[in-house]
């Protein structure tokens, strides 16, 4: 997709109707269904985070969609594919802005250069207890990046086109308690895509096919 298809987009973005946990739970491993049942009360209560959905084009205006290897930590995330992102701290006026400096701490990207189309739906992340808000936005300069080493251990530069064609399968993943599951995934190149993340991409996939 190039940059002016994806602008032509945004309008409708804006407006369009999200499909919340019909889109997210097609992804959503069969564990977490029954830890959300059991887990109302913990999930009020949740501490709260952000992420960063950041649309970008390269030097050809080829749209891209950025994700991040995690480094490898004593946490239930390590090594884990997802968004720049992370809990607020003191200097951030809303959930949005905690977003953007996410991202401009871990991948190096000025936040004055994005423009936020809108929030997605939140999602309830039952390992780590932390309910993530999503957050899409874009820029029309160049993607150009530099990862924070002691957070980020690769950055990903996924097509936007690519993305929305690829249909998700099936995998083995170890779970946080080393347990192995067959869980949902969206694969790109060697990497595989499960969990929170996955479910959130679902729904960007979803509405994204609703009006290109």
């Amino acid at each position: 997709m190039q940059i002016d298809d994806f602008l032509k987009c945004v309008s409708k973005l804006e407006h369009c109707q999200l499909p919340g946990w019909s889109a997210q739970s097609k992804l959503s491993p069969l564990h977490r269904e029954s830890m959300l049942e059991l887990n109302i009360e913990t999930q009020l209560k949740a501490k709260k985070a952000s992420i960063l959905m950041l649309c970008y084009p390269d030097f050809q205006g080829v749209m891209h969609l950025i994700l991040i290897e995690r480094n490898t930590y004593a946490g239930v995330h390590s090594a884990q594919i997802g968004f720049p992102g992370g809990r607020p701290e003191s200097e951030d006026t809303d959930l949005q802005s905690t977003a953007l400096r996410e991202m401009e701490e871990e991948i190096g990207f000025d936040r004055r250069l994005v423009q936020i189309i809108r929030p997605l739906s939140p999602i309830y992340i039952p390992p780590s207890q932390f309910y993530v808000h999503p957050f899409l936005g874009y820029t029309q300069s160049l993607g150009s990046f530099s990862k924070d080493d002691r957070e980020v251990a690769q950055i990903l530069e996924i097509p936007l086109k690519t993305f929305m064609q690829t249909q998700p399968t099936h995998a083995q993943v170890s779970l946080p308690n080393d347990l192995l599951q067959v869980v949902p995934v969206f694969e790109w190149q060697e990497h595989r895509i499960w969990g929170a993340t996955a479910m959130m991409l679902s729904e960007l996939k979803e509405i994204l096919n609703q009006v290109v």
